[in-house]
């Protein structure tokens, strides 16, 4: 027998509350020869790339300098906040990306590394990180032009690392800060709908277990749920998307 699922009550985020989505590397040559995504960083979540085919790298910069770590069919990279990471295409790479913090990074929580007088500019960033709506040509154009931008600002800040001179990337971290300042609070209310909530819940079981109370069991149930928008253009690549009620918002360029 085959029951009905239970009528939808308070939503339940999936375990960790963990952003979940899929991307498709782009394969558009940058200005370097390099073909891939748009660099950027977060400022409070932590990203991770699960490959599931392809192959191509995600190049990084942070304190401990400039990476440039393989991908391939069952590797696993992540990088926590303020590290920029640029996505690159080696040939049909397919990744499932898992997001600390579901509902934060649609939220805002990611800052392209354009040049200096673009950050430096509040509406000039939000013009050209924005995108038009839809999936079609116009829409896919100004992604490129997005990316392009991005990965010059990125091109600076790589080499004057690899000299030694990490003034910019610190500049570029300070800049990304003074963009999403006003953001914060309503990143705080996300996070404590969600991935806070989460913690504290699991907490609130210990403790009723440690009581030997096992009512908590009586609400178990499965959830389940489809992408919600196929082939967006994301900072990194072409984006599969879940809109999970509750925990994860509709995805937003920002």
């Amino acid at each position: 027998m085959v029951s009905e699922p239970k009528p939808a009550g308070l939503a339940h985020p999936l375990p960790g509350a963990i952003g979940l989505s899929h991307l498709s590397a782009y394969d558009w040559e940058a200005a370097d020869g390099v073909c891939g995504g748009s660099p950027h960083l977060h400022l409070v979540c932590t990203e991770a790339y699960v490959v599931t085919g392809g192959r191509g790298a995600v190049q990084t910069l942070s304190p401990d300098g400039y990476r440039d770590i393989p991908l391939e069919a069952g590797s696993i990279a992540w990088f926590t906040p303020g590290t920029v990471h640029r996505m690159v295409q080696g040939g049909d790479l397919r990744i499932t990306v898992l997001m600390q913090n579901s509902g934060l990074p649609e939220a805002g929580d990611a800052v392209f590394t354009f040049p200096p007088e673009v950050l430096a500019d509040p509406g000039r960033y939000a013009a050209a990180a924005a995108l038009p709506p839809g999936t079609g040509p116009q829409t896919a154009a100004a992604a490129r032009r997005r990316r392009d931008l991005a990965v010059e600002g990125y091109l600076g800040l790589r080499e004057a690392l690899v000299a030694g001179d990490s003034g910019p990337y610190l500049e570029f971290q300070r800049a990304a800060a003074r963009i999403v300042r006003d953001k914060v609070p309503t990143w705080r209310k996300l996070w404590r709908e969600g991935a806070l909530a989460t913690a504290e819940r699991t907490g609130a079981q210990l403790d009723a277990l440690a009581a030997g109370d096992p009512g908590h069991l009586g609400e178990a149930t499965a959830h389940d749920a489809a992408p919600t928008r196929l082939g967006g253009f994301g900072m990194c690549g072409r984006r599969d998307e879940y809109a999970l009620p509750g925990t994860t918002l509709p995805y937003q360029e920002e």
